[in-house]
């Protein structure tokens, strides 16, 4: 069997597609850090410190989905150790807390939001715990790690992602946890078979940055050795350090899933890329930074690179220390919205001629007008070359092209370029790898009658599920 046979032959999970379909989500930072002024805790914190006296989480969930995310994933329990549910395994929680009286439990809260505004609920959980004495202990902590986690995944409806980061540092005595991955996988598995586990797990991979930087091409099918990369404890942070949060993907990996780079690996996984940063400087809250919420233009760019680059886009945005977020976060969160509906409004292509040179009975080029999977294009057997081009009776102004490939069919695109007509001759404007499943080129306002789509060369015959041309 050749390379390309074995590469196409990797398909995403039901749920691992899922995941992807929701493009855009939150991560929130939240826990006794918003009181303390710091980014991480040390395990030594007075639950009585913990008291966001005017907490709304339907106010977090209403701001999130002005920005069209799709979904939350909550901090249930950072590097600090402090639960914000009434965990039972621990006195080092909510519940401890002045928060509703000592009743208080901001996992139910949030998860409760999210089904009342539509949006998908998941949890981070640190393996590496600084209140717990058991840390360190091997097998022992590991039970209460998993208590922790099963009441997180039993207690709270559909969980669609548990987020690990493979934080690992010393306990109080002085030895680092050995984390039990496998049987962690195990218990969400049996008790949340549709969530996805991320970073530190088999479905969803860290793009390798904590900052928003991006890779020119993100592939989804890469070696099976890369589930294990963040696992590894020596590479993993062990102390609060900015050079972590901010360090750059470097030119030796910038390239994970050609040909080239997978012609000499023998297994295979679909492991496609998030890329998660913070709306602001730090994860969680410091008042000294509401005046420091990243541009509009920024986060744009981070979206079109992720988003736009066979990634998904997981934004974090931390409540203050009453329990909100804040006014200029908010706001940023509502410009993203509206920039991106405006960038999306208009579908050209649903009055353009749309014509392939080549196609499958059955798969032709009308399949790639509506979003979906039920209807594609492919091209002809033993053609891994095509021309897509959508023309207009007068010239329209296009702002951006997006294309899907089907990957329930794999991952097969490996190059294609990106054609304007003008002056009755097409003119290159972008060349690029990866389609996957979404690709969006920025063609910025250009006048034309038409857009050409060059596919330069494929795994096997290149699909498409959809094709779509954006007035811009």
């Amino acid at each position: 069997m050749t390379l390309d046979e074995r590469l196409v032959k990797v398909v995403p999970s039901p749920r691992q597609l899922a995941h992807q379909e929701l493009e855009f989500y939150a991560f929130i930072h939240f826990t006794v850090n918003a009181f303390t002024d710091r980014e991480w805790g040390d395990g030594t914190e007075d639950p009585a410190i913990f008291n966001p006296e005017k907490l709304d989480a339907e106010q977090w969930a209403r701001a999130v989905q002005s920005a069209g995310m799709r979904g939350i994933i909550l901090t249930c329990k950072h590097h600090d150790g402090f639960c914000l549910w009434p965990s039972k395994f621990t006195e080092h929680s909510v519940a401890s807390s002045p928060f509703r009286g000592g009743h208080g439990d901001v996992v139910r809260e949030v998860s409760d939001a999210c089904r009342k505004y539509g949006l998908k609920f998941g949890v981070y959980l640190s393996p590496w715990d600084r209140n717990c004495p058991l840390y360190g202990q091997g097998e022992a902590y590991d039970d209460y790690f998993v208590a922790q986690l099963t009441e997180l995944l039993t207690n709270y409806g559909e969980i669609f992602s548990v987020w690990f980061d493979g934080a690992c540092g010393e306990g109080p005595n002085g030895k680092r946890q050995a984390y039990d991955w496998d049987r962690y996988d195990r218990v969400i598995r049996d008790l949340q078979p549709g969530a996805c586990i991320s970073v530190c797990g088999p479905d969803v991979r860290w793009c390798g940055n904590e900052a928003g930087y991006t890779r020119p091409a993100e592939w989804s099918v890469v070696p099976q050795r890369m589930w294990n990369t963040e696992k590894i404890a020596a590479k993993s942070q062990q102390s609060d350090d900015a050079s972590f949060r901010l360090r750059r993907i470097s030119a030796s990996d910038n390239d994970l899933g050609s040909r080239e780079v997978l012609k000499d690996e023998t297994d295979f996984i679909w492991y496609a890329a998030e890329v998660n940063t913070s709306i602001r400087p730090g994860w969680f809250w410091h008042a000294s930074e509401n005046d420091r919420v990243r541009p509009l233009e920024e986060l744009l760019r981070i979206y079109y690179n992720s988003v736009g680059g066979n990634a998904t886009f997981l934004l974090n945005i931390p409540p203050t220390d009453e329990g909100l977020f804040h006014e200029n976060d908010v706001e940023r969160l509502r410009e993203i919205g509206e920039a991106l509906r405006k960038a999306f409004a208009v579908n050209l292509t649903a009055d353009a001629s749309l014509t392939a040179d080549s196609e499958e009975a059955g798969c032709v080029i009308d399949g790639v007008r509506e979003d979906g999977y039920d209807a594609f294009w492919r091209a002809e057997a033993g053609k891994n070359t095509a021309e897509i081009t959508a023309r207009w009776e007068k010239p329209v102004s296009v702002g951006n092209l997006v294309m899907k490939e089907n990957i329930t069919l794999s991952q097969r695109i490996e190059a294609f370029a990106v054609d304007v007509l003008e002056d009755g001759e097409f003119r290159e404007v972008f060349r690029g790898t990866v389609v996957g499943y979404k690709r969006i080129v920025r063609l910025g306002g250009i006048k034309t009658n038409a857009v050409r789509v060059r596919i330069l060369d494929s795994r096997t015959e290149p699909t498409l599920a959809f094709f779509a041309v954006y007035e811009g």
